[in-house]
């Protein structure tokens, strides 16, 4: 039984790590109807971010992740206001090809600062808990609780404000929104950056437990996008839902399968979900 719950513990682990990842995609796609390839590449810059504030310039780890949020906030804007603004009467595939461009170009200038090799990265939690048997290392205990309070965080942020009020309408109508006075311009950079910020706190949280590298983050994005797809293009609770499907199908499907086909186990159970239900787990659009 200790073996069955430390799988939920891990299962817990990822999807959580998928579901913060998904989350900054799909508002982004919700809102601005553009699937961002470069946000693989802003999970990678806020891991290396991190790391760079806690190994070069010796800042604690909270401090660390707090500066990577606000250095790849910002370069999320700048994305959205040097590539995908002038693009945005253009056809799609541009934006596709545009994004692309960025993760290629992201990946580049970090490998010219940092190479190309396999960093780790230390945590100040390093502690394991054992509750009769089950064990729970504290930064997978942390990632748990941080996912959840982030995701609280953004619903009420959402929700609760006038500037998330702004969001939600771009949303559910570019042209509604335009026409009571809604700037686009401001929500689409917001949006960006609130993506950015998510992928570089996802990053920090996960990187201690896994390896920082400038690849690190083809299969995350791999994934995000079927967690966006199975949960359903553009919807927040998709996202949120569909990266604990996903996080669960890799935890058991490894453990009681074999790890060699955790990977194919998560598009295997999309390839089975859209199926039965080709528009997503949830309606389009975000909630």
């Amino acid at each position: 039984m200790n073996l069955f719950f430390q799988q939920i513990i891990n299962g817990l682990t990822l999807g959580s790590i998928y579901g913060l990842v998904a989350l900054g995609l799909t508002l982004v796609y919700g809102i601005l109807h553009i699937p961002n390839f470069a946000h693989g590449a802003l999970y990678m810059v806020g891991a290396f971010m991190s790391y760079f504030f806690m190994v070069d310039l010796g800042v604690n780890y909270w401090l660390a992740m707090a500066g990577s949020a606000a250095v790849v906030a910002i370069l999320g804007i700048l994305c959205e206001r040097l590539v995908f603004h002038p693009l945005r009467n253009s056809p799609p595939i541009h934006d596709k090809i545009a994004a692309i461009g960025v993760l290629l170009f992201l990946e580049a200038t970090i490998q010219m600062f940092w190479g190309s090799d396999f960093r780790r990265m230390a945590s100040p939690y390093t502690g394991i808990l054992n509750f009769d048997g089950l064990i729970i290392p504290e930064q997978r205990l942390l990632i748990i609780v941080g996912a959840f309070a982030l995701v609280i965080a953004l619903q009420l942020f959402l929700r609760k404000t006038m500037t998330g009020a702004t969001i939600i309408a771009m949303a559910q109508s570019r042209d509604g929104a335009f026409l009571v006075g809604i700037d686009s311009n401001r929500v689409a950079m917001m949006t960006f950056g609130i993506s950015g910020a998510l992928a570089a706190v996802a990053a920090t949280l996960y990187a201690p437990i896994n390896l920082v590298y400038p690849a690190m983050g083809h299969l995350v994005i791999m994934k995000a996008f079927v967690i966006i797809i199975l949960g359903g293009m553009g919807s927040v609770p998709g996202a949120i839902v569909g990266g604990m499907i996903i996080g669960f199908a890799e935890a058991f499907g490894g453990f009681y399968i074999s790890t060699a086909y955790k990977d194919i186990i998560a598009f295997g159970l999309l390839v089975l979900i859209l199926s039965a239900r080709p528009q997503g787990l949830f309606a389009k659009g975000a909630h």
